[in-house]
């Protein structure tokens, strides 16, 4: 008896996309909002930061028809670029959301595409939000069936696999059919790219925001015809092994449709590697245990997971390396009762006093401690000796962030960022986006008036951003993180 051919991973995905409508994604819809305000206050947060300006000018000659929001300025530029630049901001201060089980930020690489597109194409809003869903399945589910490996490997998996989320999003968005939606997939896995090897540098977050451009052209391409083998993810020379994994398919499809990954996602409250959070929560209670005696700190020992000291167990030379730092997230929160993104910030990283109660830090393995948590223990000058140890760190799914704390994040976000744009607005748009019939009137709602026309590449920033950057173009190096 001939067997029956099992279909592709593609094709399983994309009748998946093409068959699910507001009507199945609904349920999901305030986790898609919650994600999508948190998107909106990491890109404002790092708008103007010189590695998205230089961005901005490397893009602006080569910019087609201005369609679509680059968020924090006034001017747009065309779908692509402001994929890409959108995501780039969302990721610089690795302050995005978190999906635990793979480490992937889910929605600078998937947003930024479908809300570029959906302005250009004047799309609704429950459009956006369907698709966003499914995005985030399609590129978290493809995750899980790589990781934790993958990752391992040196794959940059918020890029690698945020590039199939974005395409299948911006199909769905397109409207293809199943077949297009499958070439889609295909396309992206052509396209997908990213080391950990470049986490301390700005080509990190060049490989996220590839991702959510690519992802777009990706489905662009499909709606002109292109074609991509029917197992371009899991075949035998395809995108899963190529990249050195025998992909898991039935974690990938285990309750697809079913069960959503967005439902996972989690939100930052600190702007640092999610590992460190327990570290940072732990510290904030001490400080508290031990009142103003921060001085008497003869010694400060940190014990978590083998992942924990491997990530954060360095010298901080900058202000990247104090974003995945042990020692600089307990002088955060022992020194200074808070960690936001001043305290990651180069005038704080290069503080006498933070560097030196870094040196009292060591970082010591506990095998038996999971990925995610930390034991800080104190050493007095007296002789005292404090232990606090955090399991669910704030922000995790144990501890989740209230809407009230994505909104006063997303208004430090906007002060910090010195952006133009209207806080209050942003967050009354984002919650009542399920009713908007068009998102381009929504999002030009948003945008400040334009100061010039967009002509040339000087152009691209109005006057005051100019300002701000003229005294510095070099490129930083951006933020190490996941």
């Amino acid at each position: 008896m001939p067997q029956v051919p099992i279909p592709s991973v593609s094709k399983t995905l994309a009748d998946f996309v093409a068959a699910s409508s507001w009507a199945e994604v609904e349920a999901q819809s305030l986790e898609a909002l919650r994600s999508i305000l948190n998107f909106f206050a990491t890109a404002l947060g790092s708008a103007r930061d010189p590695v998205v300006i230089a961005a901005m000018r490397t893009l602006s000659p080569f910019s087609g028809t201005a369609t679509s929001t680059v968020i924090g300025h006034s001017q747009p530029m065309d779908a692509l670029c402001a994929s890409f630049l959108n995501a780039i901001s969302a990721n610089l201060l690795d302050f995005d959301d978190t999906h635990p089980e793979t480490i992937i930020h889910p929605a600078a690489p998937v947003a930024a595409p479908i809300l570029a597109l959906s302005e250009m194409r004047k799309l609704s809003g429950r459009e956006v939000l369907t698709a966003f869903i499914l995005g985030v399945d399609v590129e978290c589910r493809i995750g899980n069936a790589v990781s934790p490996r993958h990752y391992a490997r040196g794959w940059h998996i918020t890029s690698t696999c945020g590039i199939f989320g974005a395409a299948a999003a911006c199909a769905k968005l397109l409207g293809l059919p199943a077949e297009g939606i499958a070439n889609a997939i295909g396309l992206a896995a052509s396209q997908s790219a990213g080391n950990v090897e470049n986490l301390p540098s700005a080509a990190k977050n060049v490989s996220v925001g590839n991702a959510a451009r690519n992802g777009l052209f990706a489905a662009l391409l499909a709606q002109q015809g292109f074609e991509a083998a029917p197992r371009a993810i899991e075949g035998p020379l395809g995108w899963a092994r190529t990249m050195g994994d025998e992909p898991d398919i039935a974690r990938l499809l285990d309750g697809l449709g079913k069960t959503w990954e967005i439902a996972k996602n989690t939100y930052k409250p600190y702007p640092a590697g999610i590992v460190f959070h327990a570290v940072i929560d732990a510290c904030l209670s001490l400080r508290e245990r031990i009142g103003g005696r921060v001085d008497q700190i003869e010694l400060v020992t940190v014990q978590g997971s083998a992942l924990l000291l491997a990530r954060g167990d360095r010298p901080v030379n900058n202000e990247r390396d104090a974003r995945v730092s042990i020692h600089h997230c307990v002088a955060c929160g022992l020194l200074l009762g808070t960690a936001g993104v001043a305290e990651f910030a180069h005038e704080t990283v290069i503080r006498t006093d933070i560097a030196q109660l870094r040196q009292k830090v060591r970082a010591k393995l506990d095998s038996e401690m999971p990925d995610g948590a930390a034991r800080v223990t104190l050493r007095l000058s007296s002789g005292e000796v404090l232990t606090e140890t955090v399991i669910a760190p704030r922000g995790s799914l144990a501890a989740p962030l209230t809407d009230r704390d994505l909104e006063a994040k997303l208004r430090e976000a906007v002060r910090t960022g010195r952006s133009d744009w209207d806080a209050d607005r942003i967050i009354n748009a984002i919650w009542h986006l399920d009713a908007v019939d068009d998102v381009a009137t929504l999002l030009q709602s948003l945008r400040p008036p334009s100061a010039s026309p967009h002509t040339a590449s000087n152009s691209t920033l109005s006057r005051p951003e100019r300002d701000d950057h003229e005294q510095d173009r070099t490129v930083r190096k951006g933020p190490q993180g996941s």
